[in-house]
């Protein structure tokens, strides 16, 4: 070991910026060659230690633990060590080609799949050679891509079960939303086949009508866009469950000295599940959300709640919509109907309690901006009169006498 400690303090100290394309590359050529025999030599080593129980000696229960207290591995990370270890047994041609450094941890990963217990128990029930698909798949393994290895052993473990499981989407779904201390969310999850393709199609839909000319964000930027504008819609269409006794929608609570400041106010909103916003970020979510006025006491009790009102009325969406005609930004050729209304300078209490507006301070732009349709029109209801109108009441020739009233009971 000291021989390899002293290689890796030589290649440490290399100046790759020296060497030329083509020797660099043969260099990285021989650094990945090396990592593959080194994760051989730990995998068989760990495999050792496994069969003895040599944790045991560290008071650690499984080799696995062990791993992940004394060498602070992750779960995964370690797991994944000692699975390969166990699968390694049964598969003599690919632990060879493993120690050489001709296939990675990923391609033997891929490859343990046809020795799980439940595969070689069906392989065997139908009197399949092992050594021989080890074999076709190695082939695959070195002279294909890592896609083609997925793709061949999908196709065997297929046919060794030509019935497959009863689907059942449930157990193949999970979704995950991580929040951080800073407000922001991580996303984790897996979905099956029929489940995945919906969601992909819906997104692939609003990203590319979202695109246009001198789009830089990345494919990545764009599906993150798109599921906030699949979102918005939902919530927008008023198609939702009901939660908790209302219609769900996303609350913020910032002051009203905030929200008519144009500073970005840092760490200044709430909001209903938790996170705490600037007020920039605030006033963005009030450029097409209904405002509710709450006046509190000194001990921050609620003595006034106000009536929700638009930012925007409609009157001023059908003044904008005839002087812009179309999405402001330059280079979009969205239509009125794609577009929303949007303020480039926060809010006045007049804008807020739905007051008037004045010219200049409203354009019309996309909802947000390149990122598809803006958020469905609300839902409104068709007011009925409780009666028919007068001029349909029949000709009557005498009318009965007006109700008494409190004014003709006073004295």
């Amino acid at each position: 070991m000291g021989e390899l400690q002293s290689v890796l303090d030589e290649l440490a100290g290399l100046d790759l910026d020296g060497l030329p394309d083509g020797p660099l590359l043969d260099h990285v050529r021989e650094l990945v060659v090396a990592r593959n025999r080194i994760t051989a030599a730990l995998t068989r080593a760990t495999r050792r230690a496994d069969v003895r129980s040599a944790s045991e000696h560290d008071a650690a229960k499984t080799m696995q633990s062990w791993l992940r207290g004394h060498l602070r591995l992750a779960d995964h990370a370690a797991g994944r060590l000692v699975g390969h270890g166990r699968a390694l047994d049964h598969l003599p041609l690919t632990e060879g080609l493993f120690g050489d450094g001709e296939l990675s941890a990923d391609c033997v990963e891929v490859i343990a799949k046809i020795v799980e217990p439940k595969n070689r128990d069906r392989a065997a029930a139908q009197g399949i050679d092992l050594a021989a698909v080890e074999a076709a798949l190695l082939l695959v393994a070195t002279h294909g891509t890592h896609r083609d290895l997925r793709q061949a052993v999908t196709d065997y473990l297929a046919k060794l079960d030509p019935d497959g499981p009863e689907p059942d989407p449930t157990e193949e779904r999970s979704f995950t939303l991580v929040q951080h201390p800073d407000g922001t969310w991580t996303v984790h999850g897996t979905l099956d086949q029929a489940g995945g393709e919906k969601l992909a199609t819906a997104l692939e839909s609003m990203s590319a009508a979202s695109r246009c000319a001198g789009d830089t964000r990345t494919r990545a930027q764009r599906g993150g866009d798109a599921i906030v504008q699949l979102a918005d819609l939902a919530l927008a269409s008023g198609q939702l469950p009901v939660l908790r006794t209302v219609k769900p929608h996303v609350i913020v609570t910032i002051g009203i000295d905030d929200l008519v400041d144009p500073h970005t106010g840092p760490a200044t909103a709430d909001t209903g599940l938790g996170a705490t916003l600037s007020a920039a970020r605030a006033r963005w979510q009030a450029c097409d959300s209904t405002v509710t006025r709450i006046v509190l006491d000194p001990d921050g009790l609620p003595i006034d709640v106000g009536r929700e009102q638009r930012i925007v009325p409609a009157h001023i969406r059908k003044a904008v919509e005839l002087r812009d005609q179309t999405c402001v930004f330059a280079g979009c050729e969205a239509p009125r109907w794609f577009c929303d209304r949007k303020d480039p300078r926060a809010p006045r209490p007049s804008q807020a309690r739905g007051g008037p507006l004045h010219g200049g301070h409203r354009r019309k732009m996309r909802t947000p901006p390149h990122q598809g349709p803006p958020r469905l029109p609300r839902r409104t209801r068709r007011h009925r009169t409780t009666r028919s109108p007068m001029a349909h009441l029949p000709p009557r020739r005498h009318r009965d006498r007006h109700p008494r009233t409190a004014a003709h009971l006073t004295p």
